[in-house]
């Protein structure tokens, strides 16, 4: 399913947020499967950690329907952009705009996607 994912970048993929394991990393179900997905394209100063982490728990509890747009792998770890399907905007946005995170155009695809 991760190589699915990562052929059609552009393809939303609905899913259920099953826990915030840290402030980029998530543990996300769809159907069958768990995935790690690492949020794409922020990075988090460790001051911040704990109020990032709890800025998504409040965004995202858990059976939150989530939509992921995969930029890319990492050992192992899904890297995607995460949003709620009730249509709030990218979480990795939100965690900038509260002033928790900030902008981290690694891995390469990160800058592709802010071209296009």
């Amino acid at each position: 399913m991760l190589t699915v994912l990562l052929a059609w970048p552009g393809a939303a993929l609905a899913a259920e947020v099953l826990q915030v394991r840290r402030a980029t990393l998530l543990q996300i179900g769809d159907r069958n499967r768990n995935y790690a997905v690492e949020l794409a394209c922020i990075g988090i100063d460790a001051a911040d950690e704990n109020a990032a982490m709890a800025w998504l728990r409040q965004e995202l509890p858990r059976h939150t329907r989530v939509n992921l747009r995969p930029y890319g792998e990492r050992d192992g770890l899904l890297l995607a952009k995460v949003s709620r399907l009730d249509g709030r905007k990218d979480l990795g946005a939100g965690l900038i705009a509260a002033g928790l995170a900030h902008p981290n155009p690694s891995p390469a695809t990160c800058k592709l996607a802010e071209l296009s």
